[in-house]
């Protein structure tokens, strides 16, 4: 938390969490991370068994409802940012959960056949790998541990999982949104086509977002614990 300024023009020392609000965040994290864990060994598990071939098409039956409410839970992180509970930048959170809910509750939740592409599950394993180490970061953080191969790992893995998952993410709107115009419903259509223009000033963006957090975190910056 940034330090308040004086009226004498110094800094005062930032307020210390409550133990309340400590609490509350350490466990919500906890749940994410066993939530989301549970989605990443399911994909493993349905790709493994099934194999490349059939595997993906049974990776929806197998966790997309699962994977659904357990997405649907992350609007709490926009409440989380709107209360001051995090530090997390509202218009970031809010791109970050809206885009998430578009393909949950929108592209898939419409038009399940989608699913069956590799990039649901593309799109699966970069989501739930991402959330897994970020979580599990944050609970331990605010439980005072902070192992540093975690760290790297917060602040570094989008290097590979951002690209993933954002080109699984806007596969999975493209056939959705083809479906849709096959159907003769163009406001699906036009809705999934605006969906995908969003990505272009988004995606930069909250690409630069993370890079900002990474040179803070591991380039010598102070550390953020959420």
């Amino acid at each position: 938390m940034a330090a308040e300024t004086a009226p004498n023009g110094q800094k005062r020392a930032p307020k210390p969490m409550s133990a309340l609000k400590r609490v509350y965040l350490i466990a919500y994290n906890a749940l994410n991370a066993v939530l989301w864990s549970v989605v990443l060994g399911r994909t493993v598990a349905t790709l493994y068994t099934r194999g490349l071939d059939a595997g993906p098409a049974s990776v929806y039956p197998a966790v997309g409802e699962w994977t659904k409410w357990t997405q649907t839970l992350a609007a709490l992180e926009i409440v989380h940012s709107l209360l001051g509970v995090v530090r997390a930048p509202l218009l970031t959170t809010l791109m970050q959960v809206s885009s998430r809910f578009a393909l949950v509750w929108g592209a898939v939740h419409f038009y399940p056949s989608v699913a069956a592409s590799p990039a649901y599950s593309s799109m699966l394993l970069a989501w739930s790998t991402t959330e897994v180490i970020r979580y599990l970061f944050f609970a331990l953080s605010l439980s005072g541990i902070e192992p540093a191969v975690l760290q790297w790992f917060r602040y570094s893995g989008f290097y590979v999982l951002y690209p993933v998952g954002i080109s699984s993410e806007l596969w999975e709107l493209f056939l959705a949104s083809t479906a849709a115009r096959e159907e003769g419903d163009m406001a699906k259509f036009v809705t999934g086509v605006v969906v995908m223009a969003t990505y272009l000033p988004g995606a930069p963006k909250l690409y630069g977002h993370m890079m900002r957090q990474r040179r803070k975190v591991l380039g010598g910056g102070a550390k953020k614990t959420q």
